[in-house]
């Protein structure tokens, strides 16, 4: 009776986690739709309470309004916007914002509702704190990244910020997911293959420098430099790859530089996953991984399809946003895909 009812609690448990793992995605969506609208400065300050409510009458969003005009991005690149636009680019970054309280209400409620029904075990707490230090810090590196960009110099956030901000969104994504597996996942459907473990953590080293530059390629607008594929604006070397002095500063603002990086290493990736689906199609695995080994495969050559598709198109009209977005579910997803593998397979 008592193990039925662990496996119980863990079961609820583990769905609340799993709502969370979807919430996350959710809002990291919202953060690019964020930076690609170039909305994240629209919304000058930070009140955890009131900010909850748009602005509500004329008075009140002119008033939004000319806070957003003492902005370089206003001065320097839209100075043009109507109260009308102002209005597009402030609802994004507002929705933004609102899911991250609604998370945060989310894990709250869900927190004090398994708790008074003693539905925590002892090894539950100290990932909970963990899980709810993460969400504390991402909220925090997100306003650290609002301001990096309201000084006068700036003209939109920092890519630097921005793939701070990206990394710890993921951070906090992957750990949520990984407690709720482990409420989740039984022991049984556990595979013990070392080699296929140790490839698994290397594709997901190679994964976080790629996403790092993902961040890099939509903080920077990247894509549209070199809207050519398989080439770079018809080399394979680029000549502007290391124009800038010291070298260092190409891996970090070259936008021919990053995209090339990111090329390359997208190519490697899917290498790299080809090779994983061989090796675990090899071993005598459990049922579980033969029956989801494909999943990270069909991933990979899916975001690979909508890399280049978002690296053509993205000249014209709004397909950077749209392809762009996709681009990053796909990415996010076949994150999630590896931290699962990652997971199911032990040493």
């Amino acid at each position: 009776m008592t193990s039925g009812l662990r496996k119980d609690s863990s079961s609820n448990v583990s769905k609340w986690l799993f709502a969370g793992v979807l919430m996350i995605m959710i809002q990291i969506l919202l953060g690019g739709i964020t930076r690609l609208t170039q909305s994240g400065l629209s919304i000058t300050e930070w009140h955890p309470i009131t900010g909850i409510l748009p602005p509500l009458n004329s008075a009140q969003w002119i008033q939004e309004f000319d806070k957003y005009k003492q902005t370089g991005q206003f001065r320097y690149i839209n100075s043009n916007f109507s109260l009308s636009d102002f209005k597009f680019i402030y609802f994004w970054e507002w929705f933004h914002r609102l899911w991250a309280r609604l998370m945060g209400l989310v894990f709250l409620i869900g927190f004090f509702y398994f708790f008074i029904q003693k539905q925590f075990r002892r090894d539950m707490i100290m990932p909970l704190i963990i899980l709810f230090l993460l969400g504390i810090l991402q909220g925090a590196i997100g306003w650290i990244m609002v301001k990096s960009g309201l000084v006068p110099e700036k003209l939109f956030v920092g890519h630097i910020q921005l793939a701070t901000h990206f990394m710890a969104a993921l951070m906090l994504l992957c750990y949520t997911l990984w407690f709720a597996l482990s409420l989740s996942v039984n022991t049984s459907q556990i595979t013990i293959n070392k080699g296929l473990r140790n490839l698994t953590k290397t594709i997901l080293a190679i994964l976080f420098f790629q996403l790092i530059y993902g961040a890099f390629m939509a903080g920077l607008h990247a894509a549209s430099t070199a809207p050519t594929w398989p080439q770079i604006n018809g080399q394979w070397v680029p000549d502007l790859i290391n124009n800038l002095s010291p070298w260092w500063k190409n891996l970090i603002y070259n936008k021919i530089s990053i995209q090339f990086i990111h090329r390359g290493i997208a190519y490697i990736l899917f290498a790299g996953v080809i090779a994983w689906y061989l090796k675990a199609g090899k071993i005598n695995g459990t049922g579980l991984l033969k029956e989801t080994r494909l999943i990270p495969l069909v991933i990979i050559i899916l975001q690979v399809v909508l890399g280049i598709t978002t690296v053509v198109t993205s000249p014209y009209g709004n397909n950077l946003l749209w392809y762009g977005v996709a681009h990053q579910l796909v990415a996010i997803l076949f994150l999630d895909s590896m931290v699962f593998m990652l997971f199911i397979v032990r040493e």
